[in-house]
């Protein structure tokens, strides 16, 4: 297999300039690629799906299918906003799928991570293939590949993470994207006029919510979790941190301490606030927060949030901690 390389005199895109010459340049080449026939889109929310969801739109427009599947691991308002900005603003051809019921009933009583990420996977593959079954004349897949991802995997990567569809389900690939890297997908992102806050999100795991509410899922306690990283978020952009720290977000885990509340004795859960710089991911820093924000996140968690009664601080580097918990 021939592994795919980004030109040396390929300009690094930095301004909207040169991304409005690259979203021109890819829309020809995607409509001399897909014609006049149908591509599926599996659309996360998450920067990559995005932009080429976008980018797809402009070149092909209701010829493109995304396929949104709600795991119900989501954080707070993200399915939202894909129907907002892809089902009404960009009136793409959209199809929601509410699966939270599904995937939470699969993942009662499952303790161990990677178990957890295995049916989160799974499933997920599932309900994508059986949305793809239905319908008809899909002769494309597009795929929000990056060019990091070709490097991390000797350009195999790009090619075998097709959602893990069946066999006998081929379709050839769009990869608009593949030759970019994070930074300039997002400036591209911009240029398409993608919300702010949808290009700069941060990295959301996969099995998403799923691997911070740590142990046996329970469905209080991920709405807890869910309500407390919307704090945090919520803190962080109004004090300016949000994008000056690579990720942050609130872990729950399966464990209670007594606390207080309206002059009574009650148990809840901890919060655990983790926030990291990195470059790499390979290893990471710790953001020193200060103290007043903490205090103000800590006070609207516990007085907010049903169920929790502790805001905790992870102070551990990478190594020895990893980012994520599990």
């Amino acid at each position: 297999m021939e592994i795919i390389k980004r030109p040396d005199n390929m300009e690094r895109i930095t301004t909207a300039e040169l991304a409005k010459a690259f979203i021109e340049e890819q829309i020809g080449a995607i409509r001399q690629q897909v014609g006049n026939k149908k591509v599926l889109l599996a659309l996360s929310g998450g920067v990559d799906s995005s932009v080429v969801a976008a980018l797809l739109i402009k070149a092909i427009g209701k010829q493109l299918v995304c396929v949104h599947v709600n795991h119900g691991l989501m954080r707070k308002g993200e399915s939202e906003q894909v129907i907002e900005v892809f089902g009404k603003e960009l009136d793409a051809n959209l199809i929601y799928i509410d699966a939270t019921d599904r995937f939470l009933d699969l993942l009662a009583g499952v303790a161990e991570p990677e178990k957890k990420r295995k049916i989160i996977g799974n499933e997920f593959i599932k309900v994508f293939d059986e949305e793809a079954r239905k319908l008809e004349g899909i002769e494309f897949l597009a795929q929000g590949t990056i060019y990091p991802d070709i490097l991390e995997s000797d350009g195999v990567k790009a090619h075998h993470n097709v959602g893990g569809l069946p066999e006998e389900m081929q379709f050839e690939l769009v990869e608009p994207v593949k030759l970019l890297y994070k930074d300039e997908v997002r400036v591209v992102g911009e240029a398409l006029g993608l919300p702010h806050t949808m290009v700069y999100r941060q990295p959301f795991p996969g099995p998403g919510l799923g691997v911070r509410c740590l142990g046996a899922i329970t469905r209080d306690r991920l709405h807890a979790l869910r309500e407390a990283d919307a704090i945090l978020r919520e803190e962080f952009d109004n004090c300016g941190l949000a994008e000056k720290v690579w990720q942050y977000f609130i872990a729950v885990p399966d464990m209670k301490s007594v606390g207080v509340r309206d002059g009574k004795r009650y148990e809840g859960w901890p919060a655990i606030i983790r926030a990291v710089n990195t470059t790499d991911a390979m290893s990471a820093t710790i953001e020193e927060i200060p103290y007043a924000v903490l205090h103000r996140i800590s006070d609207r968690i516990t007085a907010e949030v049903d169920g929790i009664n502790r805001v905790l601080y992870d102070l551990t580097k990478k190594p020895v901690g990893t980012i994520e918990w599990e």
